[in-house]
């Protein structure tokens, strides 16, 4: 895929496959991410996610349309997760996730505790993006 066809696809889809390494072995989870230029933000809450990306920030986002088993097109982006500190950073960030996620408006002002009694607090992350890759089908989905 050109670099081209593959922001585009980043652009589009807004969520995929976060992988990172928790306790020595490779883990995938689905998640939502932001995109703003050539930005990546991810928005979670504190957590084993959290704490394996602090301990190890090396990251990389898969990110699909599929159409059918013959017509999909799939980007992986590798890099390292850098978690906002600086509040200007922050502002803009949760900026953007009201914008593209209205139904996290309430959530995404305060912190919260779980049924568990567990604090949500809130992380956001911004990947410092060091390879991209994407690959098609000749089908629809590439076009």
């Amino acid at each position: 895929m050109s670099s081209k066809e593959i922001q585009d696809l980043l652009q589009k889809v807004g969520y995929g496959h976060l992988g990172y390494i928790h306790e020595g072995k490779p883990y995938v989870m689905p998640m939502n991410y932001y995109l703003k230029e050539k930005d990546i933000y991810l928005f979670t809450t504190e957590g084993m996610k959290t704490h394996d990306i602090d301990a190890n920030p090396e990251v990389c986002l898969q990110v699909e349309e599929i159409h059918e088993s013959s017509h999909w097109r799939s980007v992986i982006v590798s890099g390292q997760a850098e978690r906002l500190t600086e509040q200007q950073d922050i502002d803009r960030a949760m900026q953007l996730v009201k914008e593209r996620n209205p139904t996290l408006s309430p959530a995404i002002n305060r912190t919260w505790v779980d049924s568990w009694g567990h604090s949500e607090a809130i992380a956001i992350y911004r990947i410092h993006e060091s390879e991209r890759s994407g690959r098609t089908t000749d089908g629809v989905s590439s076009k």
